[in-house]
């Protein structure tokens, strides 16, 4: 299956030709056209198969068609274990959302706190984040999770193996119910 085969938004058709994509990966082809219907999907692929493209761009889809009401705060949350998937994954869809009117934010510590910090109040689309830095600043009031329509968890079973449970369930209850959002 070829990408201009899917109903895609021009704007993330254009990141997408840009970045070299033409045909979906097994993976890419059994998740995305489900999460483009609005189901949550559960995906587990060998390293480098294009899971993070998959779900990037069906994220990326689902809000650009799905304006929203108000802009009362992120949108979309993606959780990952370490810094350096963050960075990873805010890198693809940087790429693939070149021509996307979103902005993404990475969130993990190590790096500038007041900086993340006035991000976040400033406003973002996105946040791309490790639980504990996200939990700090949820727990300060920084920002609301009240909005979120769609959820990510990438590579969930190691956030599980770095015991990250306590800081995933803390979260989810932060977010609107699962029949309210995409995860």
């Amino acid at each position: 299956m070829k990408f201009t085969e899917l109903d895609l938004p021009s704007e993330l058709m254009r990141g997408i030709e840009q970045v070299g994509f033409t045909d979906l990966t097994p993976v890419q082809e059994e998740s995305i056209p489900l999460a483009l219907q609005g189901r949550d999907v559960a995906a587990q692929a060998q390293t480098g198969t294009g899971k993070t493209a998959a779900f990037v761009i069906a994220l990326f889809t689902r809000l650009q068609k799905n304006k929203p009401s108000s802009k009362k705060g992120p949108r979309a949350l993606v959780l990952a274990p370490t810094r350096e998937l963050v960075v990873q994954i805010c890198a693809d869809a940087q790429a693939l959302g070149a021509h996307c009117p979103f902005k993404v934010q990475p969130i993990f510590g190590g790096v500038d706190y007041e900086k993340q910090r006035s991000a976040l109040q400033s406003g973002v689309d996105i946040i791309v984040a490790t639980p504990g830095r996200l939990i700090d600043y949820a727990k300060q009031n920084v920002f609301s999770l009240g909005h979120v329509e769609s959820l990510v968890i990438d590579e969930a079973d190691r956030m599980f193996d770095m015991g990250f449970i306590r800081d995933l369930r803390y979260i989810l209850r932060k977010l609107p119910p699962f029949e309210k959002r995409q995860t």
